[in-house]
C-alpha cells in the first residue's frame, strides 16, 4: 500500500501515527506537493492533488480522516478501539473529528502560516478563534482520559497532530494544563514517538528554512 506524504503535513502526520499504532508498513512516497511536477503527477489518481494520497490494489483514498478510518476497519483485526462500532461513542469520535477539521486544525495552521509564512503577528480575530479551540480542546479532555472515550482513538492522533504543530512554533499552553497532560497520555500511546518525533522535528526545521 503506498502512502503520498510529507512528515511536515499534520494530517500526513495522523495517517503515519494510525499506522504506527495498527502495526502497518506503507510504501511511503515522500513528496513536496507544493512543486508542479508533484501535484501533476498526485493529478492522476487524486484531482485535488494533495497528501496524504493512500493507494492500496488501485483504490485511492485522500483526506486524512477517511484513511484513517479506513486503516483502522480493514486492519484492526477486530479490535474497534480505535474508532469504535458502539453508535454513541463513534458519534462522539466522529464529532472531535469534525471539531478538528472544523476548527482546531483550521484556526493552528492559519495561526502558524501567518507567522511563519506571510512573517505577521497574527490578528486578534486569529488569536482569539485559536484560544477558543483550545479551550474547547481543553474541556474535553477534562471530561474524560482522551478527548472521546476513556481510551486512544483516532481523534486523538488527529487532534495531536493540531496541537504538535502549535508547540512546533513553542506556543505557550500554560493556560491548558489540561490539553499538556493529555499530550503526554496519547503520546505514550503511540509506538516509537520519540523516533518518530525527532524526525518531525529535523524535516520542520528543514521546511521553515526554505520559506
Amino acid at each position: 500500500m503506498e502512502l503520498y506524504y510529507n512528515i511536515v503535513s499534520p494530517p500526513c502526520q495522523s495517517v503515519l501515527l494510525v499506522g504506527k499504532k495498527l502495526g502497518i508498513t506503507f510504501d511511503l512516497k515522500e513528496v513536496n506537493p507544493h512543486l508542479p511536477e508533484v501535484r501533476e503527477q498526485l493529478r492522476k489518481f487524486n484531482p485535488q492533488h494533495t497528501i496524504p494520497t493512500f493507494i492500496e490494489d488501485g483504490h485511492v483514498i485522500w483526506e486524512s480522516y477517511a484513511i484513517a478510518i479506513y486503516l483502522v476497519e480493514k486492519y484492526g483485526n477486530g479490535d474497534d478501539s480505535l474508532y469504535p462500532r458502539d453508535p454513541k461513542v463513534r458519534s462522539v469520535v466522529n464529532q472531535r473529528l469534525f471539531f478538528d477539521n472544523g476548527l482546531m486544525f483550521k484556526s493552528a495552521i492559519e495561526y502558524v502560516e501567518c507567522i511563519l509564512k506571510k512573517k505577521l503577528e497574527p490578528t486578534e480575530e486569529m488569536q482569539q478563534r485559536l484560544k477558543k479551540a483550545l479551550g474547547l480542546l481543553e474541556s474535553f479532555v477534562k471530561e474524560r482520559a482522551f478527548v472521546a472515550s476513556d481510551h486512544l482513538t483516532i481523534a486523538d492522533i488527529c487532534l495531536l497532530s493540531s496541537v504538535t504543530l502549535l508547540t512546533g512554533i513553542k506556543y505557550d499552553l500554560a493556560a491548558f494544563p489540561g490539553i499538556t497532560a493529555w499530550v503526554a497520555r496519547v503520546t505514550g500511546e503511540l509506538p516509537d514517538y520519540g523516533e518518530f518525533h525527532k524526525e518531525l522535528y529535523e524535516k520542520s526545521m528543514e521546511y521553515i528554512k526554505t520559506l
